[in-house]
């Protein structure tokens, strides 16, 4: 097996039978494939549309299910059930190109990298206000195809992964993260640390759209403190004894620094551009959620 698809579910059928439509027309440059989907909803929602799409698949479709809602289970599920060289996650709210599958595979046959990530762009509501276009909040980076990443610019929403790295890292997801987020960068972070390369695919482009529940100011905050937790999360997760409190001391005084500095230029900057005030004021929320992981607060994004 050269492919598996994987993905994770919960409570999206809708969303999910769009997205095994447009796995259906994906370009395989000829290589062999499989599409496992793991359904993470103790009520089993997606059973229906993988019933429907199991015998119409152009490959093979093997459904799991985890009904422990918690992504980092339900993604070692995945990893574990994989026959692939190489996994592939997408998750089940996102539209890919018909070419994303194929420049994954391109990027990764020319880099030789162990992880290619590709941009997700948002789709916005017409409705949406302009300073959240402005903004750029729901929009993919942009940079050539190729280009070195850090552990912190990768995702596990749009992704190809070496099966062979993946086996040598402990989980690989970690559960502890399962219900608060951050399991990707978790990984992320251990892979970078056991040299994998991370590499970028400007064409393997997925897009998404941002329901009404996120298009608005207090979800980009609680985005911006949800990340700052994982990054302190996954950076003191492996460290011990005096490294570990060394570490947690100087985080805490330069997030300390941080929201300050941040503080002050999103009052500055609200005034005079709504969209430069708030991204400053998403700084300083990300720097919140730093202190607030350090002082032992969790914000359970995912939890039930």
């Amino acid at each position: 097996m050269d492919i598996s698809l994987c993905l994770c579910t919960f409570r999206r059928p809708a969303l999910l039978d769009t997205l095994l439509a447009d796995l259906a027309q994906q370009d395989r440059l000829g290589l062999t494939c499989e599409l496992i989907v793991v359904d993470n909803d103790p009520q089993r929602s997606a059973a229906p549309v993988l019933d429907a799409w199991r015998t119409a698949f152009p490959f093979e479709l093997r459904p799991l299910h985890v009904p422990e809602p918690n992504i980092a289970l339900a993604r070692n599920a995945a990893v574990q059930a994989a026959l692939g060289e190489f996994i592939v996650f997408i998750d089940d709210d996102e539209q890919p190109s018909d070419t994303w599958l194929a420049e994954l595979i391109r990027a990764q046959r020319s880099s030789q990298a162990d992880v290619v990530i590709g941009p997700v762009e948002g789709r916005l509501p017409p409705d949406a206000p302009d300073w959240m276009i402005r903004g750029g909040f729901f929009a993919a980076p942009s940079m050539p195809t190729g280009t070195r990443l850090r552990y912190t610019q990768a995702y596990s929403g749009n992704c190809l992964l070496r099966a062979a790295m993946l086996a040598k890292l402990q989980g690989p997801f970690d559960p502890a993260f399962g219900v608060t987020g951050g399991s990707d960068t978790m990984l992320f972070r251990d892979a970078e640390l056991a040299g994998a390369m991370i590499v970028w695919s400007e064409e393997a482009r997925v897009s998404e759209e941002v329901p009404p529940n996120r298009a608005n100011l207090q979800w980009i905050l609680r985005r911006g403190y949800r990340g700052g937790q994982s990054f302190i999360r996954s950076d003191l997760a492996r460290r011990r004894g005096l490294d570990r409190a060394g570490r947690t001391v100087w985080l805490g005084l330069r997030a300390s620094t941080q929201l300050l500095i941040s503080g002050v230029l999103a009052v500055a900057c609200l005034p005079l551009s709504r969209a430069r005030g708030i991204r400053w004021l998403r700084t300083a929320c990300a720097q919140l959620g730093k202190l607030g992981a350090l002082a032992g607060h969790r914000y359970l994004e995912y939890a039930v």
